[in-house]
């Protein structure tokens, strides 16, 4: 919550630095919260009912699961921490957009469906790309904006 709280407070970088928009940190705090709230989600998840999350790489064929589950927890529980609280936000949000693009080709292969199974897939393939083009952008406007 102390990370929450630093960036409704506006410490940390915010993305309009520089631009006249420092006013509407409480929109950006709330956009990266919305973007990363997937993730903290599932790391807590996975982190409370860490069973589950073995359960999820073995569905996946992910081998050896118990690191790959591990590796995941700390993902997304790290990455949207420093993307929340402006501290190295370009790499949270590269490693982000990096393991969502793997995930969504090991999770979301639309090519080996047929009927249903394809549309949904298909539909959360595409979202799943979208996220993490998100995250390209979040990382960009860090890397860009102005140091002190």
């Amino acid at each position: 919550m102390r990370v929450l709280g630093s960036v409704m407070a506006g410490q940390h970088t915010p993305l309009g630095a520089g631009r006249g928009e420092a006013r509407f940190h409480w929109i950006e705090a709330l956009a990266l919260l919305a973007l990363c709230s997937a993730y903290l989600e599932g790391g807590i998840v996975k982190a409370l009912d860490f069973n589950s999350a073995l359960g999820e790489m073995h569905h996946f064929g992910i081998e050896p699961a118990m690191p790959a589950a591990l590796a995941t927890i700390a993902l997304e529980l790290l990455a949207p921490v420093a993307i929340l609280a402006g501290r190295a936000r370009w790499a949270g949000a590269l490693a982000l957009a990096v393991f969502t693009l793997m995930a969504t080709f090991v999770a979301n292969r639309f090519w080996d469906m047929t009927g249903a199974e394809r549309f949904g897939a298909t539909n959360a393939f595409f979202e799943h790309l979208g996220l993490a083009g998100a995250f390209v952008l979040v990382a960009w406007h860090d890397l860009r904006a102005p140091r002190s």
